[in-house]
């Protein structure tokens, strides 16, 4: 144990620091929503908040990674962090002058999207320069343990501190937990350099960003997991869409309901990731991960949509988030065991771009299906069998709809399961 904690000191400080600044970004994020519902009553100028911060992400991620691979890694998550806390104090000015408006925070939000896009691959690199090879699945799972753990904290604390103190005493936890980050950062954790910083270096991010594909069309196991993880995010994402427009309407639903099964789902992530640190590595880290996606989706899937009873349902969320730690912690390992140190910036950036763009279009798909089709067909007149399964009135288009990502999960891990067997060798 203290072998560990020796080897691991850099990465313990920079993992907790980086983790507690996290958990304040977000609760400013959620305390922002708040405030902007509040202030608009509109859900859809609400939601812009997510697509200004997302946007920047999905597109510039591929080129993001050329510019963590040419320049110093921690210099680089230095800047980005401050740049993100001059955005966090602008809106605090902005709202002491009593002039914020939500065209401030959709730009804000931007900028704060695209300096987490230059410094994600940047930080995901450093984390391989300071943890021995024996730690990665250790520190893969603690990684995911603080992200389960914010996921589960961030709503609460930023209600309670936003009632007490109102969206100032938020962003000034928030500011708090940047400079304690910040400080660590810069005086107590040493990164070492790549052979690429340094140097003068003239390939342009075009050229690197074609180099992280090529580098990638090379590994064409990691590639293949990429772009199986982009059809189970396409499902998941078109879940996250259709889960409130199942749960609110049912007259054992509601907000509270909705909430606990959230609240679920975050414990369940938090389990998986302390399964995910002191599990022993598997033999077969890809097969792992299709068959914890397998039991995912469909289990998931079809547990929520054919019941309902909101224990069911809660239960249904666990056993869907349990194994994604597991899931999460195990690729990070194949990517880092897999790909050369000098080039996992421009690899991550890559993968960045091509596993999430089908977030967004997995809500769009989610919400259109329901609302376009599921629901009506079910408000017009079913068969017998489609009530029996999945019930009467609203809510219940919305369970067919789970139900047919069950079918669409299963179809994508049972497909790509035969792929990724044939690189897998």
């Amino acid at each position: 144990m203290k072998k560990r904690i020796s080897e691991l000191k850099d990465f313990y400080i920079l993992w907790s620091t980086q983790s507690l600044s996290q958990l304040g970004s977000a609760m400013t994020n959620f305390a922002l929503t708040l405030w902007l519902y509040q202030s608009t009553g509109s859900a859809l100028q609400t939601a812009l908040l997510s697509i200004c911060s997302y946007a920047p992400y999905v597109i510039m991620s591929i080129f993001s990674g050329a510019l963590s691979d040419k320049w110093d890694k921690k210099k680089i998550m230095l800047v980005c962090d401050t740049l993100a806390a001059c955005c966090t104090v602008t809106v605090f000015a902005l709202l002491g002058l009593g002039i914020l408006h939500p065209r401030h925070l959709y730009a804000l939000n931007a900028i704060n999207g695209l300096m987490n896009t230059i410094q994600s691959p940047a930080s995901d690199v450093a984390i391989t320069f300071i943890t021995p090879e024996a730690h990665y699945q250790h520190t893969s799972g603690l990684r995911s343990f603080s992200r389960s753990l914010i996921t589960i904290l961030h709503p609460v604390l930023a209600t309670s501190l936003y009632s007490f103190g109102g969206m100032t005493t938020v962003i000034a936890v928030d500011l708090i937990t940047y400079v304690i980050a910040f400080n660590s950062l810069l005086f107590l954790v040493k990164i070492p350099k790549s052979r690429n910083e340094g140097k003068a270096n003239r390939e342009s991010i075009l050229g690197a960003a074609k180099k992280g594909l090529q580098c990638l069309k090379q590994n064409r196991l990691v590639l293949c997991l990429i772009l199986f993880l982009a059809g189970v995010n396409l499902v998941a994402s078109a879940f996250d869409a259709v889960l409130p427009a199942f749960v609110l309407p049912r007259e054992n639903g509601g907000e509270t309901v909705l909430g606990l099964i959230t609240t679920c789902g975050g414990i369940a992530m938090l389990v998986g990731s302390l399964i995910a640190t002191t599990m022993s590595a598997p033999k077969d880290r890809v097969k792992l991960i299709v068959l914890t996606m397998l039991f995912s989706l469909t289990t998931e899937n079809f547990l929520l949509s054919l019941s309902k009873e909101p224990a069911l349902w809660c239960i249904a969320q666990v056993l869907g988030f349990l194994p994604v730690p597991l899931m999460d912690t195990n690729l990070d390992v194949i990517i880092r065991t897999t790909i050369p140190a000098d080039m996992q910036g421009r690899v991550y950036s890559c993968r960045n771009t091509l596993q999430f763009f089908t977030i967004p279009v997995g809500f769009f798909l989610g919400g259109w299906m329901v609302d376009s089709f599921c629901e009506p067909y079910m408000a017009s007149d079913p068969s017998v069998i489609m009530i029996t399964l999945f019930g009467q009135g609203k809510g219940a288009g919305a369970a067919v709809m789970i139900f047919l990502l069950g079918l669409a999960g299963f179809i994508i891990c049972i497909s790509f399961g035969a792929i990724l067997k044939k690189y897998n060798t």
